[in-house]
């Protein structure tokens, strides 16, 4: 089932959740990628077309042996695992027999596909297909470049990490639906110390050429001293890749920390009865709730009256 462009919103109009230092530009391999999403698509939906779908205990599972993704956001996986839990699994994902362990499987790709059926405790809907290891590197890079939403710097290390195993530069381009000057620049980029990589994450905003040039600043051993001893000064925790890339941009080009927006925490619950959900909203200085559904407004009430005995059950276990 062929799907939309995911990088519409990604890299469209759209202003981004977490605000700092906002002047990245669509262009380079960015521009490129969107040229050439629903072709891709059309390519990893081949991969399923006339395969026989079966169901598979996740267990009997395995990940990757190349891992594509820096970080996942917790919001849009339980966001996935509630649109699975309440409409099934829409289509299957990709496994190859284990090329080592019989009786096992290896994904080619769904991994958050099969992390929320594990979690809903589900056999997952697969397709499987034998295939060698290029093959699987291909058919992988081709799903997540064109459905994952992964960032310049996840395909980065992507491509690093396919070089470091020895894959030709044709296969690592196939994969990843890229040119020999792209590839060039992300094997460049995936030389940034790895330190420096674990603080920024995997920033979706920042693009080839902002990578690049955070890479050349890098390449100054005194930029490289100062940006760590200023690391170890701030406090990253709430920030999301984004927010996490511009603090370190900005801590290399300018002399003033441009001002940070902290994304609110959102999280979403719901009682198993399905009669009382709540949207809850926490920006670090305020917690709201958003009580919905029948009995959301006789739980408030209930919530409300009993407040003071809330609270000292509160103090009592924060005074422990």
């Amino acid at each position: 089932m062929a799907r939309k462009n995911p990088f519409a919103n990604v890299m469209g109009d759209t202003p981004a959740a977490v605000v700092v230092a906002s002047d990245y530009t669509i262009k380079g391999a960015s521009r490129s990628i969107i040229s050439t999403i629903d072709e891709l698509s059309a390519q990893a939906d081949k991969l399923l077309e006339g395969e026989t779908v079966v169901e598979l205990e996740p267990d009997v599972i395995d990940s990757s042996f190349v891992q594509d993704r820096i970080e996942d956001s917790a919001e849009e996986f339980e966001k996935l695992v509630a649109a699975i839990a309440e409409r099934g699994q829409d289509s299957p994902i990709l496994v190859r027999p284990h090329p080592s362990v019989s009786g096992r499987y290896m994904v080619v790709f769904g991994h958050r596909r099969l992390k929320a059926m594990r979690k809903l405790g589900l056999n997952v809907r697969a397709v499987v297909k034998a295939l060698d290891d290029r093959d699987h590197v291909i058919a992988q890079g081709m799903e997540n470049s064109a459905r994952a939403n992964l960032s310049f710097i996840e395909k980065a290390t992507f491509a690093q990490k396919l070089m470091a195993r020895n894959y030709d530069t044709q296969t690592v381009m196939s994969a990843l639906s890229i040119d020999p000057a792209t590839l060039s620049k992300m094997l460049s980029v995936g030389q940034i110390p790895q330190d420096i990589l674990d603080i920024i994450g995997g920033a979706k905003a920042p693009g080839r050429d902002r990578w690049y040039e955070v890479r050349q600043l890098l390449e100054d051993p005194k930029n490289l001293d100062r940006l760590r001893a200023r690391i170890t000064e701030m406090d990253f925790s709430g920030l999301d890749g984004n927010a996490r890339f511009a603090l370190v941009y900005d801590l290399l080009k300018r002399k003033k920390i441009a001002g940070v927006f902290r994304e609110p925490r959102k999280v979403q619950w719901g009682a198993s009865d399905r009669k009382v959900a709540a949207d809850i909203r926490s920006d670090g200085k305020t917690y709201t709730m958003a009580l919905k559904a029948k009995d959301a407004v006789e739980f408030g009430d209930y919530i409300t009256a009993h407040l003071d005995a809330l609270y000292t059950a509160f103090r009592k276990t924060k005074d422990k």
